[in-house]
């Protein structure tokens, strides 16, 4: 009988102390607004097995997708606020930073390359600087975005074909600014309205990445994609600064490694996303235009450099001399 019940109370000892034994150190909650298949989770799900193998456990990630955690504003605040740890963003840390509103300016980039050389140089590390002081927050990898196009029924291959062209656009002073200097017609409006005004003809187009087109299905109400191009962007994956420093070195270390793994991983996959979106948006019946970029970009330009204050026409000049 007693071997009986010290064997019971060594197996309920072991049952109340393996949670223990096995309980990270630090956990991670990693919030975003992508959904499960979306590539960003798979990269997140790519920076969780590394961090947690390299770590041997000591740190737990917990990925929230599909806004789980609350909107990208709510997942800084909160961040912030110290209960969530990272997030998505992009330029929305405008709001605390300025010069993180160079990250989705129109025709800033002329190509995927230049912007590269912006977000790895010196123009990157200011962005950095200034978003990790007003927010707290720490830049640890960056994604590309898909470059803005624009959908339509007829073709636009250079401004004049514009006119009179009523356009969705964000709420966004500057994207507003912008088409009216090219001369379309631009309207504000939700996201959540854009199908069913183009449907009805409230609207004759709008612009969106390939990834927000096949998404939304915009294939059905439009016809043509026009390879505008007119705004390429990034986003970066950020960490609270508090909790990167609660770690030890050796842990901060892991973290920081994975993201670089996991920022080529995205890499990949959004290369090969890139082309399977064009390639079903073909099959789907929509025409994709090659667009004088150039006779846009010139025509933007006066608009766009209103738009900016001192220390983004500063970052502005930069990219234009790089």
């Amino acid at each position: 009988m007693f071997k009986q019940l010290l064997a019971s109370a060594v197996i309920g000892s072991s049952l109340l102390a393996a949670p223990f034994a096995t309980a990270a150190d630090y956990t991670l909650k990693f919030g975003h607004l992508a959904n499960e298949e979306h590539i960003w989770n798979k990269a997140a799900e790519r920076f969780k097995e590394i961090v947690e193998k390299r770590s041997d456990g000591r740190i737990e990630v917990q990925i929230f997708p599909n806004e789980q955690l609350g909107n990208e504003m709510d997942v800084i605040n909160s961040i912030q606020l110290g209960t969530a740890d990272m997030t998505i963003t992009g330029e929305s840390l405008q709001n605390w930073a300025p010069k993180a509103a160079m990250m989705a300016v129109p025709y800033a980039f002329s190509d995927s390359g230049q912007m590269r050389k912006a977000v790895e140089g010196d123009i990157g590390e200011q962005i950095e600087a200034q978003i990790e002081e007003k927010t707290g927050l720490v830049p640890i990898a960056w994604f590309e975005r898909g470059p803005r196009e624009l959908t339509s029924n007829r073709p636009i291959k250079e401004p004049a074909d514009l006119d009179g062209l009523r356009l969705r656009v964000p709420n966004v002073p500057l994207f507003v600014d912008t088409w009216q200097a090219l001369g379309a017609k631009p309207t504000p409006m939700a996201f959540s309205e854009v199908f069913t005004s183009l449907q009805q003809g409230t609207i004759d187009a709008q612009e969106n990445p390939l990834s927000l087109i096949e998404s939304a299905s915009f294939d059905e109400v439009q016809d043509y994609v026009n390879l505008t191009d007119h705004v390429r962007s990034w986003i970066y994956v950020v960490i609270g600064k508090q909790k990167l420093e609660s770690m030890p070195e050796d842990l901060q270390k892991v973290v920081l490694d994975a993201a670089d793994k996991m920022q080529s991983y995205e890499e990949e996959l959004f290369a090969e996303d890139q082309k399977r979106l064009r390639k079903t948006l073909e099959e789907a019946g929509m025409e994709f235009v090659e667009v004088d970029q150039q006779a846009f970009a010139e025509k933007a330009r006066p608009a766009v450099e209103a738009s900016l204050n001192e220390e983004q026409q500063a970052l502005y000049q930069a990219i234009q001399d790089l």
